[in-house]
C-alpha cells in the first residue's frame, strides 16, 4: 500500500488542470517536480516586501534579504546534515555545482596520469564537465561498467574495486540514476575512492528532496543537488563542500561579492562559500528553497521516499505485462527508486510521448541525458515515467491505460 498522500494535490496549483481533456497526471518529475503554493508564496512575499540586495546594505530590506538568504543557507545544511552552513554553496544547479568543482579543484590539482572515474550510468552533468577538465589536464576519464542487459544489476562493484587504483584523484557518481532508478552504494563507494586518496563528487539531483540525506554519514567530499527537483523553483540548487576542500580551492568566477580587497594590481578572496557566489546571488529562489525544505519535511523524507518507490514497483510490475516492452533498471517486483524508464519494440518514445499527452499523461522520452548508457544498451531513447510525493496509484492506472492504448494504435 502507498501513503495517504492523495490530498496533496490541493497544495500544488499547476495540477489543477486538464489536458487534453483529461486531468493531468504529471509523470515528468524526474526532469522537474511541481511547487507547492508554499513555495510560490514563499517567493512572492520576498518580492512584494523584501527584495533587496544582500550582504551589503545597511537599510532595512537588504537586510532582511540577506536573513533570508542566510537562513536558506543555515536552512540547506541542516536538510543535507552539513557540519557547517559555511559548506554550503549556492549554484543554479547541479549542474554548475559539478562544473563548480571540476573547473575549481580540477584545474588546481588534475594533472596528466591523473584518472577521473565516472560510471556508464552518469548524467551528463556528472560526465562532461569531468571530460572537459580532463582535455586540459591531462587527466583520463574512465568508467565504472554497468551490469545486465537492461542494467538491471546496477554498478559492476567488482570492477569498481578494480578501478579504483592510487591513480584515482576524482570519483564522480551519480546517488540515484535518473535513468535506472537505482540506487548506488555511495557509503561504500567513498570510503573505497578515501582509501586510495581520492575525493568523491555525488550528483545528488534525483536524492535530495527524495529521501534522508547525510553527508557526514556518507562521507562524501562533494554533493550537489537541484532545487527544481525537490519542488524548490529552478534555479536554485547547493554545492556541499567539505570545508577543508572549499578553503583550499581557487574561485571559478570573479566579480562584486566574492572579493576581500581588490587593487589595480590584483586582488585577494573572501574565504568560502563567498568566493565561489560571485555577483548578485539568486536571493528569491533560495527563500523558496528554504520553504520547500520545510514542507518536505514537514511530510517526511522517509514516507516520501516510500511513496515514490511504492508507485514505482506498482508501475514497473504493471507494465512488464505489456507485450513488447522493455524495462531498465531493477526488475520487476524488486526495490527500485521513483523512476520506471522503458521501451517499446515497434514504438518510438517520442510518439509515446505524444499519444500520451493526449490523454493528460505527461512523460519525458529521449535519452534523458544518458546517452552512453543508452548506446551501451543498444537503445536510441526510451519512455520515462518518474514519480512525486503527490503522485497516486490513480495516476499508474492512468499511465497503463494510455499504455495499452497507444499499443493499440499502433498495432505493436
Amino acid at each position: 500500500m502507498t501513503h495517504d498522500f492523495s490530498n496533496l494535490r490541493v497544495d500544488f496549483p499547476t495540477l489543477d488542470q486538464h489536458v487534453g481533456g483529461h486531468p493531468l497526471v504529471y509523470l515528468d518529475n524526474a526532469a522537474t517536480t511541481q511547487k507547492p503554493r508554499a513555495v510560490i508564496d514563499a517567493i512572492a512575499r520576498y518580492y512584494e516586501r523584501d527584495n533587496s540586495n544582500v550582504h551589503r546594505g545597511l537599510h532595512a530590506l537588504s537586510m532582511r534579504a540577506t536573513d533570508g538568504y542566510e537562513a536558506a543557507r543555515a536552512r540547506t545544511a541542516k536538510f543535507i546534515n552539513a557540519a557547517d552552513p559555511a559548506e554550503i554553496v549556492f549554484t543554479r544547479g547541479t549542474t554548475e555545482a559539478v562544473n563548480l568543482v571540476a573547473l575549481s579543484w580540477g584545474r588546481a590539482n588534475l594533472k596528466a596520469g591523473d584518472v577521473i572515474l565516472c560510471t556508464e550510468m552518469e548524467h551528463h552533468s556528472n560526465m562532461v564537465p569531468w571530460q572537459l577538465i580532463a582535455q586540459q589536464t591531462g587527466a583520463t576519464v574512465r568508467y565504472i561498467p554497468v551490469v545486465g542487459e537492461n542494467a538491471e544489476g546496477g554498478l559492476d562493484l567488482e570492477a569498481a574495486d578494480e578501478l579504483l587504483t592510487p591513480e584515482v584523484k576524482v570519483l564522480a557518481v551519480t546517488h540515484i540514476s535518473n535513468t535506472l532508478g537505482c540506487e548506488n552504494p555511495i557509503k561504500d563507494l567513498c570510503a573505497k575512492a578515501r582509501a586510495v586518496g581520492a575525493i568523491s563528487v555525488i550528483d545528488g539531483a534525483q536524492s535530495a528532496g527524495h529521501e534522508l540525506v547525510d553527508v557526514q554519514d556518507l562521507g562524501c567530499d562533494f554533493f550537489a543537488f537541484s532545487g527544481h527537483k525537490m519542488a524548490a523553483p529552478t534555479g536554485i540548487g547547493a554545492l556541499y563542500g567539505r570545508k577543508a576542500l572549499l578553503d583550499a580551492m581557487p574561485p571559478w568566477q570573479g566579480g562584486g561579492g566574492m572579493i576581500a580587497n581588490v587593487t589595480f594590481e590584483g586582488s585577494t578572496w573572501k574565504p568560502s562559500p563567498e568566493r565561489f557566489e560571485a555577483g548578485t546571488p539568486n536571493v528569491a529562489d533560495a527563500i523558496g528553497l528554504h520553504a520547500a525544505m520545510d514542507y518536505l519535511d514537514g511530510l517526511g523524507r522517509p514516507a516520501i521516499s516510500r511513496h515514490e518507490s511504492e508507485l514505482a514497483m506498482m508501475a514497473c510490475e504493471a507494465l512488464s505485462e505489456l507485450p513488447g516492452i522493455r524495462i531498465l533498471g531493477p526488475r520487476p517486483g524488486e526495490h527500485r527508486a521513483g523512476t520506471v524508464s522503458f521501451a517499446f519494440a515497434d514504438v518510438h518514445a517520442h510518439d509515446v510521448v505524444t499519444f500520451a499527452d493526449q490523454d493528460g499523461v505527461a512523460l519525458r522520452g529521449g535519452h534523458h541525458c544518458n546517452q552512453p548508457l543508452m548506446r551501451k544498451l543498444g537503445l536510441p531513447s526510451t519512455t520515462r515515467a518518474s514519480f512525486y510525493v503527490y503522485n497516486t496509484p490513480e495516476d499508474v492506472d492512468a499511465l497503463v491505460k494510455s499504455m495499452r492504448k497507444i499499443l493499440k494504435f499502433f498495432g505493436a
